[in-house]
C-alpha cells in the first residue's frame, strides 16, 4: 500500500512539472498573436528619455499606448529610466536591463536615442524596437550617420503640420501678436516652429490681413529644462504686448505657462499632447498622436505585420497629428474650420513646408504679410 502511495504521489509530481512547463522560470507558457512567453517575463518595455511617463509630454504619451494596447491583451509591460539623462551609455544600459527581464519588444522615445538605437539594433538582432522622433544615428553633420536594421521601426511626425494647425487657429482665433519659444533647434522643434509661421500666414492671407498685421517673435531657448529664468523670458514677452506662446520646449513648457498664468490675459499653446489641463490659459496643443502610433506599431508587431527597416512618417493623413477636440478656449476658432483646414492638409490642397535648415525664420519660408522676429 505505502509503495502504491508513493508511485501515486510520483506521478503526481511528474504531471504537475509537465503541466507548469516553460523554460527558464518553469511557468506558464502564455502567447498573443505571433508572441509568446513564460510567467514572469516582460514582454514590452518602454525606456524613458530625461523625464518621467507622467511628464504630461512625450514619455507619457508614448506609455499611454504602450499601456492601452498591453492592458487590454493581458501582456506583460514596464518602463525603465536611464540613470543619466542624455548619455547613450545610461539609456544602453536601460535597454539591457529591458531584454534581460526578457522585453522582445522597445519603446524608446525621442532623439536622445539615437545613437543607443544604432549600437543596439545590432547588438541585440532578436529584439524588436519601436523609435519615435528619430532614426538610428551616430555623428553630426557630414559625420552623421544613420543605419535602420530590421528590427527597428522608425517613426516619424509631421510637426510642421501641428504647428501649422497651432497658428493658424491662433490667427484665426483673433491673435496677431504671437510668440514662438522652443527648447532646442533640433530638427523636430524647428519644425514645429517652421509650420507655426506658414499657418500664421496663410489665415492672414485668407482673412485679409494687412502685411505686418500679425507678427511672431521667434527663438530657442538651448534647452528642455524649466527655470525660473525661462518664466522670466516668457513674462517680458507678454509685457511687450505678446497675446500668445507656443511653447515646444518641453518640461521648460511649464515654465511659459506659468509666465501665462502671472499674466492678464496671457495665453500659450502646449506641445506634443494636450496640455491643456496644465492651465486654463492653455488654448490648444499641438499634438503628435503618440499613443496612437505606439498602439499600432505594437498592433502590426503582435500580428506578424512588422515593418522594419524603413521610417514611417506619422501626419494628418493618417491621424498623426493635430489639435485637441477641445475648443472651449478659443474666443472664435470653430470645429468647423478646424476640419475644412485639416481636410485640406490631408488631401494635399496645402502643402506645408518641413523645412528644418538652421533656425532663421526668414529662410524657413517666404513671408508677405507677417512680421518675424528672431530672437537670437
Amino acid at each position: 500500500m505505502k509503495r502504491l502511495i508513493a508511485l501515486l504521489l510520483a506521478a503526481l509530481l511528474v504531471f504537475g512539472l509537465v503541466a507548469c512547463g516553460g523554460g527558464g522560470g518553469g511557468g506558464n507558457e502564455n502567447s498573443y498573436g505571433n508572441i509568446s512567453w513564460n510567467d514572469g517575463d516582460l514582454v514590452i518595455a518602454l525606456v524613458t528619455d530625461y523625464g518621467d511617463i507622467d511628464d504630461e509630454s512625450f514619455n507619457q504619451g508614448a506609455w499611454e499606448g504602450v499601456v492601452e494596447f498591453a492592458e487590454a491583451r493581458d501582456i506583460p509591460f514596464d518602463f525603465f529610466r536611464p540613470a543619466e539623462r542624455g548619455s547613450t551609455a545610461a539609456n544602453l544600459d536601460a535597454i539591457d536591463q529591458a531584454i534581460a527581464a526578457g522585453a522582445q519588444i522597445l519603446v524608446t522615445p525621442g532623439f536622445l536615442f539615437e545613437a543607443a538605437l544604432f549600437e543596439a539594433q545590432d547588438l541585440h538582432e532578436d529584439v524588436h524596437f519601436i523609435l519615435l522622433d528619430a532614426v538610428p544615428a551616430v555623428g553630426q553633420g557630414e559625420e552623421r550617420e544613420s543605419h535602420i536594421s530590421d528590427n527597428v521601426a522608425a517613426i516619424l511626425y509631421a510637426e510642421e503640420q501641428s504647428g501649422f494647425l497651432a497658428g493658424y487657429a491662433a490667427v484665426y482665433d483673433g491673435y496677431r501678436e504671437l510668440g514662438f519659444i522652443g527648447g532646442m533647434a533640433v530638427p523636430a522643434v524647428v519644425r514645429f516652429g517652421s509650420g507655426f509661421v506658414q499657418g500664421a500666414e496663410l489665415a492672414a492671407a485668407e482673412l485679409g490681413l494687412d502685411a505686418g498685421a500679425v507678427s511672431i517673435r521667434y527663438t530657442y531657448l538651448g534647452s528642455f529644462a524649466p527655470g525660473p529664468e525661462v518664466v522670466t523670458q516668457a513674462a517680458s514677452w507678454y509685457a511687450d504686448g505678446i497675446e500668445v506662446i507656443f511653447a515646444a520646449a518641453g518640461g521648460a513648457g511649464g515654465s511659459v505657462f506659468a509666465a501665462a498664468d502671472d499674466t492678464p490675459d496671457g495665453r500659450a499653446i502646449g506641445v506634443d499632447v494636450d496640455q491643456g489641463h496644465h492651465s486654463e490659459r492653455i488654448i490648444t496643443s499641438a499634438m503628435k498622436e503618440l499613443g496612437s502610433s505606439v498602439y499600432q506599431t505594437l498592433e502590426a508587431f503582435f500580428a506578424d505585420r512588422w515593418e522594419g527597416g524603413e521610417v514611417t512618417m506619422f501626419n494628418a493623413a493618417n491621424n498623426g497629428v493635430g489639435l485637441p477636440t477641445d475648443f472651449s478656449r478659443f474666443n472664435s476658432f470653430t470645429q468647423t474650420q478646424y476640419d475644412e483646414i485639416f481636410a485640406q492638409l490631408v488631401s494635399g490642397a496645402v502643402v506645408v513646408d518641413d523645412n528644418f535648415s538652421e533656425p532663421n525664420p526668414n529662410d524657413m519660408l517666404t513671408l508677405e504679410l507677417i512680421t518675424v522676429t528672431f530672437v537670437g
